[in-house]
């Protein structure tokens, strides 16, 4: 296991009721901008509960966050920010709302071109205006992280950033606001999550005997309770679950001394911006690919992962490989996620331009040996097919 470091200062509110939690944590005389993306918080019952809490606290409202929040769309949030005076940010959504309200909170007192912050992957940010979060979809765990994705729509460019200065002051955390969350999202929560806890997993290993066990009881609870919210989507317990499962899976604990992969996300990410497919549906299609072609590399975590969390233990190691990679496939499949390429009406057709995306981007080599070349995503990707 090696040396390491872990920081994080988000306050977490979980529970029913939470909401109400927000007056206690805003700062005096707050100005605040209530975040949020398509406005389903209208329609059941979030935004009245958020209105209640802000009850004598001046507020303005930002709508529109789109599901891969857009640079040009959070710019014209920044333009409120100053225009307003705020000084507190309240994300209430998804991963995408919190994203894209970390970009905001970094942009809005940033002194050059705010696309630097995504160019230098947050390096240069040095100040941002706080921000709360009411988390509505169990999945990208940033409300207890420093991280956001971003995509620039003129260019397609989908890239992220890490800044300390952006970790949310406070998330609530009620299971209750996902009840009315429609299955593709529930599926797509499930998948996310499950994909981060397996990029920091099944790497290679390195005696973490913490990391990993807190890594399979994490994947345990969603292939137990991940079907079970498309079948009950309004029990309580099943959804905090998944919801503090999702929390937990990338808020820096996981990946705390041991290496972590991340080409899926990195692949999955410029598939996303140039076609426009969720980010778990792209998830879904390149991991078993990637597992596939890296299966010699990645044996001894496999074959745990395969004992550990799927129980499976008989036949031939290699054939065991195999299976668990099919298993895996299986289950997102049961989600309701489709895995393949040709699944979304994509052909090979496409791979040139993904991979050329990487090589603009610098990502040339991922993996958590840094092995995985462009070359060597082309061939990822023709398994993906």
């Amino acid at each position: 296991m090696n040396n390491f470091s872990y920081r994080n200062s988000t306050q977490i509110h979980f529970g029913q009721g939470q909401i109400a939690k927000i007056r206690d944590e805003m700062p005096a005389n707050a100005r605040v901008l209530i975040t949020y993306g398509g406005g389903s918080i209208k329609k059941n019952g979030v935004m009245e509960q958020v209105h209640a809490a802000l009850e004598g606290v001046t507020y303005f409202e930002f709508g529109g966050i789109e599901p891969n929040p857009h640079f040009e769309t959070l710019m014209k949030a920044v333009d409120v920010i100053k225009q307003e005076n705020i000084n507190f940010i309240l994300a209430v959504g998804g991963g995408s709302v919190i994203d894209g309200s970390k970009f905001i909170a970094a942009a809005a007192l940033y002194p050059n071109d705010p696309w630097e912050i995504i160019q230098t992957y947050g390096s240069k940010v040095t100040q941002a205006v706080p921000l709360g979060c009411v988390l509505t979809l169990a999945a990208t765990g940033s409300e207890m992280n420093n991280g956001a994705v971003i995509t620039k729509a003129a260019t397609q460019d989908k890239l992220f950033f890490f800044s300390e200065h952006v970790y949310p002051k406070f998330s609530v955390l009620d299971p209750t606001t996902t009840y009315s969350l429609p299955p593709r999202q529930i599926a797509n929560g499930v998948v996310d999550s499950f994909v981060h806890i397996v990029e920091q997993y099944v790497t290679y290993p390195v005696n973490a005997k913490v990391q990993d066990r807190l890594a399979e009881g994490l994947l345990l609870n969603i292939v137990e309770d991940g079907p079970k919210a498309l079948e009950n989507p309004t029990d309580y317990d099943i959804r905090a679950n998944l919801m503090w499962t999702a929390t937990m899976a990338l808020n820096g604990l996981l990946s705390t001394g041991v290496p972590a992969d991340w080409a899926t996300h990195l692949i999955g990410q410029e598939i996303t911006g140039l076609y426009g497919l969720d980010h778990a549906q792209t998830l879904a299609i390149v991991i078993p690919a990637v597992w596939t072609y890296k299966q010699s590399a990645k044996k001894e975590k496999l074959l745990q992962y395969a004992e550990r969390v799927w129980g499976m233990t008989d036949g031939d190691e290699d054939a065991r490989v195999v299976a668990v990679i099919e298993k895996t496939r299986q289950f997102f499949e049961q989600m309701g996620v489709k895995t393949r390429l040709s699944d979304y009406g994509l052909d090979r057709s496409v791979i040139p331009s993904v991979v050329a995306k990487l090589k603009e981007h610098g990502h040339v080599q991922l993996g958590e040996k840094a092995d995985i070349t462009p070359d060597d995503v082309t061939a990822i990707l023709e398994l993906a097919l």
